[in-house]
């Protein structure tokens, strides 16, 4: 594929990046902060059931320059073409293909749940299904990729050849819930999630609940009990915490395209700590961050807010008869819950400033 930019031209921060996947929701919204982004450059486009077919004719609402052929993963090709690859693929398809190109000496930034785990016999357990059709043995690579939650992995980012990146429901729960259990600040037991999602955190293959006349005015729970983002949370909860975690995490399907609102439930340590205490917490540790927002107490995030952004809004509330925290986080799930993320990650990766190429502000209303 050729580049609007040839290597040789590149100044010295100018990237070739692989799009691995490129046509489902995550890779759509992936191929349009790359377009935009002024270090990285688009050099291979990946995908199985597109190749062959033109991108502009499949995409007109997102025109490519030189209208690249979608063509089928080639991990020799990927190699030639690309310094980094974003892999945007079911669970399970991205562990075929991740070890070749780290040999290559290909970076990688994968947005399914492959390597988001440091056990593979955790994933094999949870993610059962993919395991019957995928024989893994990479042990050594959940071990070592980088969990790509940005504001709290920053460093061994910068660092990493493989990066897996959260999960949506995780991002906007640990973003809100690691202050307060990094600092010791709330109780390890009883702690609850509850989440509300836009329809397109399902993917872009038709499915039967996420049709129109199914989803439209109705809102429903799923994954009640056992939701696998659930053991993802509570891997990294554990790691900050230093102590065995488990919540109870519930989502819930509303009828909006793109949004996640995820509210955390946790019981003080010190039940005199007052909502402005909380805030406080959350305000030293995001300081110098440029996507969280801190809301004061008192104004509760909206999803119409971060929609189509790389923003985090974050509200805390206290109820002084229990000394319950209530942590509000909002985000766009295409964004900061998958692609955008992955682009901030990349920055990192690439010295860049967290926020180059990203939207911050949103269009309203």
């Amino acid at each position: 594929m050729k580049n609007s930019k040839t290597l040789s031209e590149s100044k010295h921060d100018s990237y070739r990046i692989a799009v691995i996947g490129a046509t489902g929701y995550g890779g759509l919204q992936t191929i349009k902060l790359l377009k935009d982004h002024p270090n990285f450059f688009i050099t291979y486009l990946g995908g199985n059931n597109t190749s062959g077919k033109k991108w502009n004719k499949l995409n007109p609402f997102l025109e490519l320059r030189d209208d690249p052929i979608i063509q089928k993963p080639n991990i020799d090709s990927i190699a030639d073409s690309s310094d980094f690859a974003i892999l945007s693929l079911p669970n399970g398809i991205a562990s075929r293909i991740v070890p070749g190109l780290l040999k290559k000496g290909v970076r990688i930034l994968d947005l399914s749940a492959d390597y988001r785990y440091r056990s593979l016999d955790l994933w094999k357990q949870i993610y059962f299904n993919e395991n019957k059709q995928v024989e893994r043995q990479d042990y050594d690579l959940c071990n070592e990729a980088i969990y790509g939650l940005s504001e709290w992995y920053k460093e061994k980012i910068a660092k990493a050849s493989l990066v897996a990146c959260p999960g949506c429901f995780p991002t906007s729960t640990l973003l809100g819930l690691l202050p307060f259990l990094s600092q010791g600040l709330v109780e390890t037991v009883g702690i609850i999630v509850d989440a509300k999602t836009g329809t397109s955190g399902g993917g872009r293959s038709p499915k039967e609940n996420l049709l129109l006349s199914e989803a439209s005015e109705s809102i429903s729970p799923y994954g009640v009990i056992g939701h696998r983002h659930t053991s993802e949370m509570e891997q990294e909860a554990k790691h900050f915490s230093g102590k065995e975690i488990e919540l109870q995490f519930t989502p819930h399907l509303v009828p909006m395209v793109r949004g996640l609102l995820t509210t955390v439930y946790a019981r003080l340590r010190d039940p005199g700590l007052t909502a402005e205490d909380c805030q406080t917490v959350l305000d030293t540790i995001y300081r110098d961050n440029d996507f969280i927002k801190v809301l004061p107490v008192g104004i509760y995030p909206k999803t119409k807010w971060s929609r189509q952004t790389n923003k985090v809004f974050i509200s805390v509330q206290v109820d002084k008869r229990n000394g319950q925290l209530v942590i509000m986080t909002c985000i766009d799930n295409l964004m900061k819950g998958q692609a955008g993320q992955a682009i901030q990650n990349l920055n990192i990766m690439t010295s860049n400033s967290d926020a180059k190429g990203l939207p911050i502000s949103s269009f309203y209303p």
